[in-house]
């Protein structure tokens, strides 16, 4: 039997659920397999500000990744080890984009998430990357465009042809230097408002998941990796085994090693992750 050496999880819909909660089997498993010695991690695509409350909970002692692998930071002194971000002349070129469109924009930097009156009404959509958020009078006036260490991300909603022209400008003029994702906000099965997330092109929790293995002085074979989502599949790509919760696409399924029986919206796919890849 393969004994690995390290457990990486996503965040929403794996370990926490809907009401913030943490299912009790997956935080005793949790603890059994931290007291065996194999240190437990996470990648999410939250902000740090958003995360650290859950990895403490956990007893995560050691780097997590943020922002899918854009942001890593340990969680004892909250110290910050790698960063990519969009700055300089792609961040004056993402502002303009947001401008010409009249999206309603939130912007991802200094670990917090800054919006506009604009933006108000829609709060709740990025709430769940982060509690750090302000109402600014304008958000394309705003300080962090210009900001030395850049922005982690940025959110724009708007309609779907909005969006849909805005994601098409960011793949032209950013280019290779911007990761671009669009999709449509759900409201009672239907879709009023669509969504455009862009960071810096390049970490993907993928490359998070390399990062982690690294430190704590292991292989990418030796790391158990638990999401949901479709950028947990980066990660599922590198690790030595990858389990994928019940409730995930089908899609997200294929791409890893075992699926679990454990939906996100109850909880305890951790606990059956982890007795099944490590016999705890």
């Amino acid at each position: 039997m393969t004994t690995y050496k390290l457990l990486a999880l996503d965040v929403d819909g794996t370990l926490v659920r809907r009401d913030g909660s943490i299912h009790d089997e997956d935080f005793r498993a949790i603890q059994r397999l931290q007291d065996a010695g194999v240190p437990v991690s996470i990648a999410t695509g939250r902000l740090y500000s958003g995360t650290r409350e859950v990895a403490r909970r956990i007893g995560v002692l050691g780097p997590i990744a943020c922002v899918d692998g854009s942001h890593i930071v340990h969680t004892e002194g909250d110290a910050h080890l790698y960063s990519r971000t969009i700055s300089g002349a792609e961040a004056s070129l993402l502002r303009s984009i947001t401008e010409r469109h009249a999206t309603a924009s939130f912007l991802f930097a200094q670990d917090s998430i800054v919006h506009d009156a604009t933006g108000a009404p829609h709060v709740h959509y990025v709430r769940g990357w982060s509690h750090a958020i302000a109402e600014v009078e304008r958000v394309s006036s705003h300080p962090y465009w210009e900001h030395e260490h850049g922005l982690l991300a940025l959110v724009a909603l708007g309609t779907e042809l909005q969006v849909a022209a805005a994601v098409e400008e960011v793949r032209s003029e950013l280019g290779e230097a911007a990761f671009v994702v669009s999709f449509p906000l759900l409201r009672d099965g239907h879709a009023s408002l669509f969504a455009m997330m862009v960071r810096a092109a390049g970490p993907t929790k993928g490359t998070a998941i390399a990062w982690l293995a690294e430190h704590h002085g292991c292989e990418l074979s030796d790391v158990v990796v638990v999401g949901d989502w479709l950028n947990d599949v980066p990660m599922f790509e590198v690790a030595g085994r990858s389990f994928a919760m019940a409730q995930a696409p089908e899609q997200v399924k294929q791409a890893a090693t075992d699926r679990l029986k454990a939906d996100g919206l109850v909880g305890g796919g951790i606990a059956e992750a982890i007795r099944r890849a490590f016999g705890h």
